[in-house]
């Protein structure tokens, strides 16, 4: 059976500043994102729960930062994807939230989800494609194998309209709030005569009590209209 793991990294400093973090606003992970990454280091290190054949983390730096923190307990090279990173933000990348919604307008899937965020950007249409791409291309590659992807919250979302089959050019009528270094397990089982998709987990951070997981700045607050529904 095939094994999914998806990691959102640990908290970020645009997780608690109002930043939009592409490859260049992406300062990397707080003081608190660290500890809690490696707090979940020393749980897969202890447990033995993901016995891991492949570790795959998206390039943003806030992943990559995680990746290399977890890495020591799971013992395997990290394999960097770009279709693993966050929605794309374009030329908005780097700016406070109220100058890209002051240059660009706020951003409102609900309403236009095939806008791009800015230009050079991705609209939530083309970011759910990338990452269902991107996911049926590492599930079948390594196929009947334990894979661990660290990557956002904006993919894991995507996890679930994809492995649900749920309509993509929309915004699901849903909220999630998947929390830093949290553990969501897919597993491939036959079922019905067919391989199905089964959720085992999700928002599993028993590693983090104590540490808190809470950000700050959610997209909201920073502007009175329609958040971007991936990663806050």
């Amino acid at each position: 059976m095939t094994h999914l793991y998806l990691i959102r990294h640990g908290e970020s400093v645009a997780n608690v500043q109002p930043i939009v973090a592409g490859m260049r606003g992406d300062a990397g992970l707080t003081k608190r994102g660290i500890a809690q990454a490696e707090r979940l280091r020393d749980r897969l290190a202890t447990s033995g729960e993901i016995k891991a054949d492949v570790l795959i983390s998206s390039t943003l730096p806030r992943a990559r930062q995680t990746a290399e923190i977890i890495q020591p307990a799971l013992g395997l090279p990290i394999i960097f994807d770009d279709d693993v990173q966050e929605l794309r933000v374009g030329e908005a990348d780097g700016m406070t939230n109220q100058e890209a919604w002051a240059l660009f307008g706020v951003p409102d899937f609900d309403r236009y989800p095939l806008r791009p965020i800015a230009p050079g950007g991705e609209s939530w249409g083309d970011f759910t494609l990338r990452v269902s791409r991107a996911l049926t291309r590492i599930t079948t590659e390594y196929e009947g194998k334990t894979i661990v992807v660290v990557c956002h919250g904006g993919v894991i979302d995507c996890s679930f309209i994809h492995f649900f089959r749920m309509p993509s050019l929309v915004v699901p009528p849903i909220d999630f709030h998947t929390r830093n270094t949290s553990i969501t397990w897919w597993e491939r089982v036959n079922r019905r005569h067919q391989q199905l998709w089964r959720l085992n987990s999700y928002n599993d951070i028993a590693h983090l009590q104590g540490i808190g997981a809470v950000e700050s700045v959610r997209w909201e607050d920073t502007h009175p209209a329609s958040p971007v529904p991936t990663e806050e």
